[in-house]
């Protein structure tokens, strides 16, 4: 046996015994769950030496009978007062429920509490504790409301239950100072420093911020989040949606399934006139049984009210270096339960904004904890896309510039917007005609498909035989082109000089430009999706995972983003090359290779 240093976030299991490496205090907390464990010190930091010396463990650590064995002498021997909560029952740790039985006997004046880690009772844990059955249940509803407020009157009710078994005449309990536990709504508004904020808070929190008039931006977590005090990631993103000039709201729930909590989030959403909802709530509200097992023709109404776009985050459940070295991105279950499931609610997906921290200590209590830290970088993209769909909603759709973005896989004008089972060119005449229907700035659309392909065709496109001879009608110059360039990561930078040189040796270089494919009909441009590579095999580079994209690539997108200002790009037809550049499948990070070219 060998000693080894504490897991945050619970045992890892191997040859040998923690040894949490604490000092002997006089009250002792166990807990499994890391939110409540959390909670607690958040709660003890704020009472700071109001309180008796305390100390936090995660008691999974201490399932080794010899780990129980050290942390009993070394810390429990000194105690008076412990408190457990206990997840599975005194049968999942039958050495602790012992042993901890026995310690309160040692000793007349010693006080042991032991209350169920869930929502269910358990009558065996409160008759081997050494309180009124009514002390158990008070600590017990403290944990399970949860709230920093709570914490902070359970530790406090704690030191005056340790105070009634130590007094004596000469030294007289003092008052109990402790407010009941307070239940925490289905739903509520979450403001800082504020333990349940209505709307008029922020209101008042808006105009004292100057954001009367910024587009307001509703933020949906878990409840349990702020039962645990784990909100400084979401107090960092609201701060990054400021910065960006939105107003942004948080909303607290348990479940958009419960129909409390979806009632008063619709309500608020329409009281604060809410343009844009960013959602980190996981699973989906989709309650719609398979059509193909259906009787009758089956009707889905989203959960969320109006026509409000909903953009889903992603809470790693990784840690950030995790998340940097993995190339998928996020693990499976973190796909299925923020990503595929929140789709069925149809959430857009953006970025993964938080990751999972090992490195917060709390020196009072004495435990490492672990906690979601914000990723500011993701956070600040995060706010970037919400400010564009904001604005996207309060323009006029006649001042709105949209890109049409057509495949060409193999790189032959014959294959332009090619798809299996699509009419990609019809289908792009049909959506043109649309959006002028709708008053966006488009001059004159094309009478069908095969007249806009030919109209593409009098310019440049992606076929390098014809570069050298046809007009181009829009094009970046090389050294704007440069500019854009230098701002990208490094590592970007130098992989593309590496592999392909300097834009001079781009085939779509020409007199100190870069040529780029496609026609403008009005404010809207109908482009060709230029190809990943050249002088190499077209077929095999298209889905080459590691291919990094030429100057010529990255010039087209540059242009639309920078120089055009789309408002929005649209894909249209069978999937694209963009998705196969080098970088992660989901939760994107500021150098995969899609976000560097796109944003």
């Amino acid at each position: 046996m060998h000693l080894l240093a504490a897991q945050p976030g619970g045992f890892v299991e191997e040859e040998g015994i923690i040894d949490l490496n604490q000092d002997p205090a006089k009250v002792v907390i166990l807990a499994a769950a890391d939110t409540s464990l959390a909670m607690l010190a958040t709660a003890a930091e704020q009472l700071g030496d109001q309180l008796p010396s305390i100390r936090l463990a995660n008691w999974s650590n201490l399932l080794k009978p010899a780990a129980f064995d050290l942390y009993e002498h070394k810390v429990l021997e000194q105690a008076q007062l412990v408190m457990v909560s206990l997840l599975g029952g005194a049968g999942y740790w039958d050495y602790g429920f012992s042993r901890l039985q026995a310690w309160q006997k040692a000793k007349p004046n010693r006080t042991l509490i032991l209350v169920p880690g869930d929502d269910s009772p358990d009558p065996q844990l409160t008759l081997a504790s050494s309180c009124q059955p009514d002390c158990c249940h008070l600590v017990w509803q403290y944990l399970r409301q949860g709230g920093v407020s709570n914490g902070i009157n359970l530790l406090r009710y704690l030191r005056h239950q340790l105070e009634q078994a130590t007094h004596t005449d000469a030294t007289p309990a003092s008052t109990p100072g402790w407010q009941q536990p307070a239940q925490l709504p289905q739903a509520l508004i979450y403001q800082p420093g504020i333990a349940q904020a209505s709307l008029t808070d922020w209101q008042k929190s808006t105009l004292a911020n100057g954001l009367k008039d910024a587009p307001v931006v509703a933020l949906l977590f878990y409840r349990s989040h702020l039962q645990s005090g784990n909100t400084r990631m979401f107090d960092g993103l609201m701060a990054s949606l400021v910065e960006q000039g939105m107003n942004p709201i948080a909303l607290a729930v348990t479940s958009l399934k419960d129909a409390q909590a979806l009632a008063l989030v619709n309500h608020t959403l329409k009281q604060s006139n809410t343009k844009l909802v960013l959602s980190s709530l996981g699973f989906a509200s989709n309650k719609v049984d398979a059509p193909s097992l259906s009787s009758a023709p089956t009707h889905f109404k989203l959960p969320i009210e109006g026509d409000i776009p909903v953009l889903q985050l992603v809470l790693s459940s990784t840690t950030s270096q995790a998340w940097r070295e993995h190339k998928q991105g996020l693990r499976s279950r973190d796909i299925a339960m923020q990503v595929v499931l929140p789709e069925m609610d149809g959430h857009v997906l953006t970025r993964a904004i938080s990751f999972k921290s090992m490195g917060y200590y709390s020196k009072l209590c004495q435990i490492e904890l672990v906690g979601y830290e914000l990723e500011p970088e993701r956070a600040q993209f995060v706010a970037r896309l919400a400010k564009g769909y904001c604005s996207l909603g309060h323009k006029a759709n006649g001042d709105k510039r949209i890109a049409l973005i057509l495949a060409n896989y193999p790189t032959k004008d014959g294959r332009i917007g090619n798809g299996v089972g699509l009419d990609t060119p019809q289908s792009a005449i049909n959506v043109l005609q649309a959006m002028k229907d709708a008053g966006y700035a488009i001059d004159t659309v094309p009478p069908n498909g095969n007249a806009l392909i030919e109209t593409l065709l009098e310019s440049v496109t992606n076929n390098p035989n014809t570069l050298h001879h046809l007009p181009c009608w829009q094009s970046l110059d090389s050294k704007v082109y440069l500019e854009h360039f230098a701002k990208l990561p490094k590592a970007c930078q130098d992989a593309v000089w590496q592999r392909w040189g300097s834009p001079e040796k781009d085939p779509k270089y020409r007199q100190g430009r870069i040529m780029l494919a496609g026609m403008r009909l009005g404010e809207t441009f109908v482009g060709i999706q230029p190809a990943r590579g050249y002088n190499l095999d077209l077929t095999a580079n298209y889905h080459d995972p590691d291919l990094v994209p030429p100057h010529s690539y990255l010039a087209f997108y540059f242009w639309l983003r920078h120089v055009y200002q789309v408002d929005a790009v649209i894909h249209l037809g069978k999937h694209g090359n963009l998705e196969w550049l080098p970088g992660k499948g989901v939760a994107l990070s500021g150098q995969c290779w899609p976000e560097v070219a796109l944003g």
